[in-house]
């Protein structure tokens, strides 16, 4: 074997490692994680703004807010304080499990928290409207339990 041939194979063999390392360091998805009963992810997570997050997220049949909840309602809120032209729709939302008519209830209760939330910070209840959609518009149309706490969440969207 001569020299040139033996370089030619070894610069081969230099370019395709580089090449399959590059692709084993892709950065991978955030998958999210369950903490207790409620989703603690950003998988699913959209932004109202520039680090003020759209949604926040409910254990199972459960219209309390979570201390990260108020977290983010507490951002909106600053936001919405500083963009007053701007009025908001909170649409609620609920897992497949349940009836229709319970898991619309339920969404139109999760937005209305989340409403209240927002009005003890000083947003006035003329600009935030609330709309269900019950288990009718899922995140993540798994059944499993991972899914169902994606599903259960109330979002905040600018009004048109």
């Amino acid at each position: 074997m001569n020299l040139s041939k033996i370089l030619k194979n070894g610069f081969l063999i230099l370019i395709a490692s580089l090449v399959l390392t590059a692709c084993a360091t892709q950065k991978k998805a955030s998958i999210g994680q369950m903490q207790g009963d409620v989703y603690t992810g950003t998988d699913t997570v959209e932004y109202l703004a520039s680090g003020v997050p759209d949604r926040v997220f409910f254990a199972t049949n459960e219209t309390v807010l979570t201390t990260a909840s108020r977290e983010t309602l507490r951002k909106q809120a600053a936001w919405l304080r500083k963009n007053s032209d701007i009025n908001v729709v909170l649409e609620g939302h609920a897992d497949e499990r349940g009836t229709r008519e319970y898991n619309l209830a339920l969404g139109e209760r999760r937005a209305n928290s989340a409403k209240d939330y927002l009005m003890t910070y000083g947003i006035s209840s003329d600009r935030i409207s609330v709309l269900s959609y019950g288990k009718e518009r899922p995140v993540d149309s798994g059944s499993n339990p991972l899914a169902w706490s994606k599903n259960r969440r109330s979002v905040t969207v600018k009004a048109n």
